[in-house]
């Protein structure tokens, strides 16, 4: 076979998870082609996913050597440092291959992965003794609470704890070094080195250095994939049960995953025997509840991942991750206020948009659920009768408070809307007031009041094309004509302010007005229309042609052009 054979037999084997098979035939490739980097690549891959991680990194460096243009062999080399612990060195490749692909999603990917974990290896170590509560610890300790009047010590202790990476800069000071045995409850020097400082003071409680022993187990369980392995022999009891609680663990996930929920919970049950410190067991189980519909159980079993992880000092992420699925299971049970509640709780943790986004729907159903439960036309109806009578007695402040409350209780109903505009516009809150007449008018587009109202208030917002358009439209409406005499009213209103507008030109004459406006090219356009020329010679001759003509919308909306321009003058 040639080279190629063998790296086509050897995909196939990897893709079927073989990987010995796989890295047999990529070894035979590389044995005909040594300069082949595609073959030394391909090899690192099925080293890496059997967590032969030294393996991986020799093949990865190869790939690298023979083609250091390629980025896909930055990623191997990088893959390889990860799976070892050796986070940094994992970043500078990662950061290597980027400058080569800078778009690359895997690199990217793997770059913000070995953050984090330096990250989080930075806070688990020993920059934990720099927590919220080392000033108070160093108040305590007689050895160490004069160092807390060197304003310049003081300050690299805050900046440690912004970031525990600081730690590493600041040691050169003597002083960090001995605060650092100090807080970890070891004597780094005697108590002649501070001034007057008793050599009779107890020592420290050694519980200081019990954050690390508590968050080891913690540790092993999240991070199996990066720990060297251990000849079983070598492992505790302890231990060994913990290996073997994620074995089952997985047999639990392919179990989920099949939907064989019951064969699921027997599987999380048992490696919960093996392991009760590992809360990602509880909330997959929860997981399987929730899919089965027995939400309560979700509930219970994500409770007791919560205080068991409160115990363990559980990845924060583990602890969101509970709280929000109590949060999905009360809101399945439709008690949206627990669902926000525990939604809420679940962001403080570890905020992801996920929550986030069922936080705002569950917040969104309950809103629609609070408007619908205080629903009621009847009470709409007498809040709406009180309104009347506070209107009738000028109080307008008390009856825009009736007719809100009729609009809580029944939002679909445009009378109410329609006398709280009336109020409004009393109160002179016209923007308000045209809101309202706005709403009223798409509830229903044949309330001839609404219209009307809204007419007023172009009226007084000196509107006055706007307004006649609006009146034109109460007529439409006002399909039985019995608000004929108050839309003529208000049109009439609008006329005579218009032609009052055009009396108010001192000085210019009907000649100069008319030259004026046929400087503007709508009016032209109006005035060189034949069909409008012959339309404004029958309003001459007939005045009720003009009310006729006025039906049209076109002809209306050039009517009114030429009203404002003060090309004619148009009354009742």
């Amino acid at each position: 076979m040639s080279a190629e054979e063998y790296k086509a037999q050897g995909n196939k084997a990897f893709l079927a998870k073989d990987y010995p098979t796989a890295i047999d035939h990529f070894t035979k490739a590389i044995e005909l082609d040594p300069t082949n980097h595609v073959l030394f690549s391909n090899r690192s891959a099925c080293y890496a996913s059997q967590k032969n991680y030294e393996k991986a990194l020799e093949d990865g460096e190869k790939t690298v050597e023979l083609k250091p243009d390629w980025s896909k062999g930055y990623g191997r080399k990088a893959t390889a440092l990860f799976g070892l612990g050796r986070y940094p060195e994992a970043n500078d490749v990662y950061e290597a291959g980027l400058k080569i692909e800078p778009t690359n999603v895997q690199l990217q990917k793997g770059l913000q992965d070995t953050k984090q974990a330096m990250e989080k290896e930075a806070s688990m170590g020993i920059g934990q003794f720099f927590g919220p509560d080392v000033f108070t610890k160093m108040a305590a300790n007689p050895k160490l609470a004069p160092l807390l009047a060197q304003p310049d010590l003081m300050e690299k202790v805050r900046a440690i704890q912004a970031n525990p990476n600081a730690l590493n800069q600041h040691m050169q000071d003597p002083r960090i070094m001995t605060l650092l045995m100090g807080l970890m409850g070891l004597d780094a020097r005697g108590p002649e080195d501070f001034p007057g400082a008793s050599e009779e003071e107890d020592k420290p409680a050694p519980a200081a250095a019990a954050p690390k022993k508590a968050e080891e187990p913690k540790k092993k369980a999240e991070e199996p994939k990066v720990e060297e392995p251990k000849d079983e022999e070598m492992l505790s009891e302890e231990e060994l049960n913990k290996k073997e609680a994620l074995k089952v663990k997985d047999l639990g996930n392919a179990s989920y995953k099949a939907r064989k929920f019951e064969e699921a919970l027997e599987h999380y049950a048992k490696a919960w025997e093996l392991d009760s410190t590992n809360i990602s067991i509880l909330t997959n189980k929860a997981a399987v509840y929730f899919e089965m519909g027995n939400f309560d159980e979700c509930i219970k079993t994500c409770e007791e991942a919560i205080d068991v992880g409160r115990e363990h000092r559980a990845d924060y992420k583990l602890i969101a991750k509970a709280l929000g699925r109590i949060g999905s299971a009360y809101a399945k049970q439709n008690k949206l206020p627990e669902a926000i509640k525990y939604y809420g709780k679940s962001l403080a943790e570890h905020r992801t948009p996920d929550i986030l986004a069922k936080l705002k729907e569950a917040e969104k159903a309950k809103a629609k659920a609070d408007k619908e439960a205080y629903r009621d036309v009847a009470l709409s109806a007498e809040a709406r009768d009180r309104g009347n009578v506070l209107f009738k007695q000028s109080d307008f402040v008390g009856a825009v408070k009736e007719y809100t409350e009729a609009i809580k209780r029944d939002d679909t109903d445009p009378r109410a809307y329609s006398n709280r505009a009336a109020c409004y516009t009393k109160l002179m809150a016209i923007n308000e007031a045209l809101k309202d007449c706005e709403t009223c008018i798409s509830l229903d587009p044949k309330f001839v009041k609404g219209y009307i109202r809204k007419a007023a208030i172009q009226f007084l917002k000196k509107e006055y094309t706007e307004c006649l358009e609006t009146c034109q439209q109460a007529k439409d409406a006002d399909v039985e004509k019995k608000n004929t005499a108050e839309i003529d009213s208000q049109i009439n209103k609008v006329y005579m302010e218009m032609n009052r507008g055009f009396q108010r030109r001192e000085g210019e004459t009907e000649a100069e007005t008319i030259a004026r406006a046929q400087q503007d090219p709508e009016v032209q356009r109006i005035m060189s229309d034949p069909a409008m020329r012959s339309i404004l010679q029958q309003m001459q001759e007939d005045p009720q042609a003009a009310q006729d003509h006025m039906k049209n919308p076109l002809v209306a909306a050039n009517i009114r052009k030429l009203v404002s321009a003060g090309i004619i003058r148009v009354g009742n």
